[in-house]
């Protein structure tokens, strides 16, 4: 652009400019979703199936509608449109018609005055259930003669993964199986929203999810009226990791809302979000790999078994991604994988960050560390042996076409300095380690691991956003406003759009709009995707300003913006598309399915009480290419995050679901880690640019969870001599009691 700007812009891509709900969210000023109000207001509960599986034969709602201050109650019968919803596959009820799958499930709503006689008079409604068995082992669910969970059968998706010759043997073989249990995502916010009917006879409904146009589509169609009639603004999220992929209270909200003509805000309490969102599926991996001598892999054998739970949700997409990526990082000619996502009455599973990789990865760098114990070889070396470069293929063909830096990331976290104990040494303390021992029984290990994710919706999947950016004189001079449908939900997507509107214009003010449904979809916040595809369609709309700016200066060098904006507001909207991608061949699984790799090695180290069978880490070092940092203070604290959501899950984190029923569904009980738990963290980033990518950056978020687990049971391992095929790893486990 030739137009004149103004020079010292600052806050661009590269830096880290202070975030603008950072402050109001630290300070607890920020307006959460749960926080929202409107005139003459109600408030919605909801009644939940106490059984995993049973046939409904009757429900009376006299006592419930005979309470004061009650102005609806609804069943399956008043639902105006489509009776089910899903993302994938619609296949879940509005509310539960004829039976119920999961202990949890939505049966009748209420709408009332206050929140407390909502949830009394949900209370006092009456169903008669016939209790049926459940199906709850997701390897049982798979045997043809087991119950049906639903009529089409239990299997959701086989995906099956051929590479290379299906018959080679190997001097070396080591096999295991592995078992990972169900983690909750442990937002802090639960779900909640606000739905307010409009004139028209549709409704306004104002939201915590990641994904507005996801939601739009199945609201609309459960409530019976056309798009334009539901119109979705985005609320203050409070967190999100994939829980808020899926519709919980939305269909509900808008329903009450309609029915009363009044506003209905809904509120899950804690205990009520662990039944009202998807989690991370619990699985069953066995996996087989052959090397030679020196270590280097020769072929993978591998069967995972996905627990999906009661609806399908994102499992058929989750279950690709295990075994798409199944076998890490590596260079391997031959391999033979096989993942089911299986329907049980368990709780419905989902998208969680990492999104498959999670389980997958526990258990191939399990393998990776049983079978450098078997050659002899150090846990590193045997990785760098094997370690993906560029031009090497997956499992499924793909070529990797940017930046590998596995080798060099395994090596940067090998070589850093060992951790040394604190001065003073916690054993020298009152209570010693713990407040448990004075370190007699305490070993230490240390261990490896390293992980590889996808980024972007993947197998044809029309993965697009959309962006719209206005450039025009406020005040006598320029400002720009941006607008998409991109879900904030905590990650720093809006102080990045501004970072790539002030590049690329060149102008100081910036708003980004609240994000809502009257513009093009943006996609869901999740996969990693977010900066790179609504940023991708920033930076796009950002040169059609450009280029009109061009054309009304004539091309004149020198020209002032404020001059040219004299014309009128400069407004551009681009859809903006990655390259495509395509879907697995359904015999053999082959197919360029994946937009982009990510990357992310981690160094563990630990301190074990071997004879408490308490784990403590100590400290983690961890490497990982993010292609560009555009917000590097963002993007060390999404390292710093993931990287505690994985320990989470290797020592402490798991939903107990004993015959299809949630045990621990608080965070009393539920045990998620503290500032107390998480320790110090060595962070290197690398930026090797993606030239397929706008600024060359790669998707940061899930990488670093999706290593960190496997890196820390690997130092437990090694501090403590116990075979662990588990996570999360439980004091039990270690002391054999």
């Amino acid at each position: 652009m030739t137009v004149e700007v103004k020079s010292g812009t600052t806050g661009g891509i590269g830096t880290s400019p202070v975030r603008p709900d950072g402050t109001l969210k630290v300070t607890g000023e920020f307006a959460f979703s749960s926080d929202l109000w409107a005139d003459r207001m109600l408030w919605g509960a909801t009644l939940r199936s106490p059984h995993p599986r049973a046939r409904i034969s009757g429900i009376d709602l006299t006592a419930a509608l005979a309470l004061p201050g009650v102005h609806a109650v609804l069943t399956a019968e008043d639902v105006p449109g489509a009776k089910h919803y899903g993302l994938e596959h619609r296949d879940q009820p509005v509310l539960a018609m004829g039976q119920v799958r999961y202990a949890g499930e939505p049966v009748a709503i209420v709408a009332a005055d206050h929140p407390e006689t909502a949830r009394r008079a949900a209370a006092r409604i009456a169903v008669q259930y016939e209790v049926l068995p459940p199906v709850v082992d997701g390897e049982a669910a798979l045997d043809p003669a087991a119950e049906r969970v639903h009529e089409a059968g239990n299997l959701l998706r086989h995906v099956p993964i051929r590479k290379g010759p299906q018959d080679l043997t190997a001097p070396v073989v080591v096999v295991g199986e592995y078992e990972v249990g169900m983690q909750d995502q442990a937002f802090l916010g639960p779900e909640s929203g606000l739905a307010i009917p409009a004139e028209d006879g549709g409704v306004e409904l104002f939201i915590a999810t990641q994904w507005l146009h996801g939601d739009l589509g199945q609201v609309a169609d459960c409530l019976g009226l056309p798009p334009e009639k539901v119109r979705l603004t985005l609320a203050g999220v409070g967190g999100a990791f994939g829980g808020r992929e899926d519709v919980s209270m939305q269909v509900h909200a808008c329903m009450l809302a309609l029915h009363t003509g009044r506003p209905v805000k809904m509120v899950y309490s804690r205990e009520e979000s662990f039944f009202g969102h998807v989690h991370r599926h619990p699985a069953r991996l066995r996996y087989e790999h052959g090397a030679d001598a020196d270590g280097r892999l020769l072929y993978v054998k591998a069967r995972i078994v996905l627990d999906g739970g009661a609806y399908a949700s994102t499992s058929m997409a989750v279950v690709a991604n295990a075994t798409t990526l199944g076998i890490g990082p590596y260079r391997v000619p031959s391999v033979t994988m096989d993942g089911y996502a299986v329907y049980t009455n368990n709780p419905p599973c989902g998208a969680m960050r990492g999104f498959g990789a999670v389980q997958a990865c526990f258990a191939y760098e399990s393998q990776m560390d049983r079978l450098a114990a078997a050659v002899g070889l150090d846990p590193v070396e045997v990785r760098v042996r094997n370690a993906l470069e560029p031009g090497d293929t997956m499992p499924t063909g793909q070529v990797v076409d940017g930046p590998a830096p596995v080798a060099e990331l395994l090596r940067r976290v090998r070589d850093l300095p060992p951790f040394e104990r604190a001065d003073p040494d916690p054993r020298e303390l009152p209570g010693g380690v713990a407040n448990t021992t004075h370190g007699e029984g305490v070993r230490r290990g240390v261990g490896y691991g390293i992980g590889i994710k996808n980024v972007g919706f993947s197998e044809g999947f029309d993965d697009y956003s959309t962006a719209r950016v206005r450039l025009e004189v406020v005040g006598g001079e320029p400002a720009a406003v941006v607008h998409t449908a991109a879900a904030e939900v905590g990650q720093g997507l809006v102080t990045v759009m501004a970072q790539i509107v002030r590049t690329e214009l060149g102008v100081q003010r910036v708003t980004v709009a609240t994000a809502d449904t009257t513009i093009g979809s943006a996609g869901s916040s999740s996969a990693s995707r977010q900066t790179y595809v609504t940023g991708g369609a920033v930076k796009a709309a950002c040169e059609a300003v450009r280029r009109e700016l061009h054309r009304r200066s004539g091309g004149a060098a020198g020209a002032d913006l404020v001059t040219v904006l004299g014309e009128g507001p400069v407004d551009e909207t681009v859809e903006w598309r990655h390259k495509p991608t395509f879907p697995l061949d359904p015999g053999t699984g082959q197919g360029n399915a994946h937009v982009q790799y990510a990357f992310a090695a981690h160094r563990a180290t630990v301190d074990v009480d071997v004879e408490l069978g308490l784990i403590r880490v100590v400290e983690i070092a961890t490497a990982q290419d993010v292609g560009r940092a555009l917000h590097p203070q963002s993007v060390r604290g999404q390292i710093a995050g993931g990287t505690a959501q994985g320990l989470g899950l290797a020592v402490m984190e798991e939903i107990q679901v004993v015959d299809g029923l949630i045990r621990n569904p608080s965070f009393t009980d539920y045990l998620i880690p503290t500032i107390l738990d998480v320790p110090p963290m060595h962070i290197d980033v690398l930026e090797l640019g993606d030239p397929s990518a706008p600024y060359g950056l790669r998707g940061v978020g899930e990488p670093p969870t999706i290593s960190s687990t496997p890196a820390i049971v690997a130092a437990i391992r090694a501090a403590t001599g116990v075979d662990l095929r588990r996570v999360p790893v439980r004091p039990e486990h270690l002391t054999g009691t």
